[in-house]
């Protein structure tokens, strides 16, 4: 019932219900004061009709019998008369009930009933008499008094008295009507209320029920237009308002999206704070920076190193974008942070990180070539410049110190050629446009040419060069970048062994690569430098090294071609002395 009466319907249906039950009372009221006057009036009409009758009566009519026989007739069920003359006598009287005398003498008492003062001396008036019905009862009666003039012109007055009952009897009937009228009036408008409110509110129920599936994500909820008024058009609204939500929700999905592809993709880490310097959030660069600093960080709580929450106090303060490069935890980033606004307020600040620590690396590998190239070049071209200019300037004596001078010369040429060869092989395969001819190699042919190759090298040196027996097996390679490989190793080997030592050269096969291992005992490299021989111009003895002729850049350029061939290089000390290079280098790399 509660429900009922909360709900629009309850609400809708009683207001009408009051407003009828309102015009209802006025107008009840209202009729049945009217009808009182109304009947009442009749009353009186009635009564001026029979006394008109009555009087005529009496003056056509001689016979006394037969005038009061005729009397009787005319004079209704609830009226009764009195003929007076102007003295006051009663003539005739024609009472039908109790209490006639003492009804006489109060009529002809009443001092203003016969002298009205209107010309035809007729008058109606509203007297309490005696009841006809029970003794000791007054009632309110309507009495009329009609003079009319007898044979002579002897003035005479016809009294007739009604009693009110009659009419009261009359108008509370009609009241009753007028009682079930309203009643049923009630009735029809509670049951046309009721419909109508129901059949407004029904499509009010279906949008409150669509609006709950809207609330819940459902957009394609649709209410059903079958109405042309203010509910279809609201109908209408809702639905286009549905589509519209709709379309903006995708649209801001795909902004999302787009959103997050574009943090995921980002190469630098972007990260999203709050006023109070926590994370909203982050794109996956950012995180591995955040595990660092969580891994370094002593307090969980306080994993932001104090130069960023610097940075972020600064900007949030004072609404200025700050740009700084830091060292953080043995890292180098290019900090960039700005303030996020919420209308005119700052509501935080997003901060981007861009790792330098690589191209950091590359300005010290850059000025590092760059030192390392000038000072391989410097020796050659001192002793090119003095040489010459001893040449120029006469200081030899004989042919033969002349030619020992045009050696030397010749010698630091081809050397400063190799360098300058060297670094353009380098050069071209790090940027990718070196050509590998590929075909079928067989590895023991090969390893027997190199190793033919370098014998009288290592005779001379009094170094063995030892080849171990290796299985017929072939691989799909580029047969001169291999051999320039092993033959930059192998020469490697045999300058860096002693007198009395050995090089060995193994062969091993696995299920779809071959390792070749280049073994010597010589005095090795040192294991603090054995994770950067491979880069350029690195020696682990450099005084030595350059006593033998080495640019630096054998390894580097060993390492790019085995890279290309999809193979992998690598140096670790021997077991007891000297150092072991192994080439894993794939069989056939198109089925790898």
């Amino acid at each position: 019932m509660i429900r009922i009466w909360n709900s629009i319907v309850g609400k809708l249906w009683a207001t009408i219900l009051l407003l009828v039950s309102f015009v209802l009372f006025i107008v009840t009221v209202l009729l049945l004061e009217f009808l009182d006057n109304f009947h009442t009036k009749q009353a009186e009409d009635s009564l001026r009709r029979e006394a008109a009758t009555i009087g005529k009566i009496i003056v056509d009519h001689d016979d006394e019998t037969a005038m009061r026989l005729i009397i009787q007739d005319v004079l209704g069920d609830e009226t009764n008369a009195l003929i007076v003359d102007s003295n006051k006598d009663v003539l005739y009287s024609f009472h039908n009930g109790l209490n006639e005398e003492r009804i006489e003498r109060k009529i002809l008492d009443e001092p203003n009933l016969f002298h009205s003062g209107q010309k035809d001396g007729k008058s109606v008036k509203e007297m309490i008499l005696p009841s006809l019905r029970e003794q000791d009862v007054m009632e309110k009666f309507l009495v009329l008094t009609y003079p009319y003039y007898e044979t002579g012109n002897v003035k005479q007055s016809i009294v007739l008295y009604q009693s009110l009952d009659a009419v009261h009897r009359t108008t509370k009937s009609t009241t009753h009507i007028v009682f079930l009228s309203a009643f049923i009036a009630f009735i029809l408008t509670t049951f046309f209320a009721f419909f109508l409110s129901t059949r407004i509110t029904s499509p009010l129920r279906g949008m409150k029920q669509a609006a709950f599936e809207l609330s819940k994500g459902n957009f394609d909820t649709r209410l059903p237009v079958l109405q042309n008024d203010e509910i279809g058009q609201l109908a209408t609204a809702f639905n286009q308002m549905g589509k519209q939500l709709k379309f903006q929700v995708e649209l801001i999905k795909q902004e999302k999206g787009q959103l997050s592809s574009i943090l995921t993709s980002m190469t630098d880490a972007v990260i999203s704070f709050n006023s109070d310097y926590s994370i909203l959030l982050h794109n996956p660069q950012a995180e591995r920076i955040l595990q660092k600093w969580y891994q370094a960080a002593d307090d969980s709580t306080k994993i932001l190193p104090p130069e960023i929450v610097h940075m972020l106090e600064h900007v949030i303060t004072f609404a200025e974008e700050v740009e700084e490069e830091l060292e953080l935890k043995g890292q180098f980033y290019g900090v960039s942070i700005s303030p996020l606004y919420s209308e005119n307020s700052i509501r935080g600040a997003v901060a981007v990180f861009r790792d330098m620590t690589d191209q950091h690396k590359l300005d010290k590998l850059r000025s590092d070539f760059i030192a390392n190239v000038s000072h391989e070049l410097r020796t050659p071209i001192s002793m090119l410049q003095g040489y010459s200019e001893a040449i120029l300037d006469g200081v030899t004596s004989s042919d033969e110190e002349r030619n020992e001078i045009m050696q030397i010369i010749h010698d630091e040429s081809k050397r400063m050629s190799r360098l300058v060869t060297d670094l353009l092989d380098l050069a071209r395969m790090e940027s990718g446009h070196m050509r590998l001819y590929k075909s079928p190699v067989d590895v023991v042919h090969f390893l027997e040419r190199i190793v033919n190759k370098f014998m009288q090298v290592a005779r001379d040196a009094n170094v063995s060069l030892i080849l171990q027996p290796v299985e017929e097996m072939e691989i799909v390679a580029d047969e001169d970048r291999l051999e320039q490989v092993f033959t930059n190793l192998i020469d490697n080997a045999i300058r860096h062994t002693p007198d009395g030592g050995e090089v060995t050269i193994r062969v091993e096969k696995g299920k779809d690569v071959i390792e070749i291992a280049v073994s010597d005992t010589g005095s090795g490299i040192p294991k603090e430098d054995l994770p950067y021989i491979f880069e350029r111009f690195y020696k682990a003895d450099k005084a030595r090294t350059r006593g033998k002729g080495g640019t630096g850049l054998g390894l580097a350029i060993a390492k790019n071609i085995i890279d290309s061939h999809g193979g992998e290089i690598s140096a670790e000390l021997g077991p007891t002395h000297g150092t072991i290079f192994r080439c894993v280098i794939p069989i056939d790399p198109e089925e790898v």
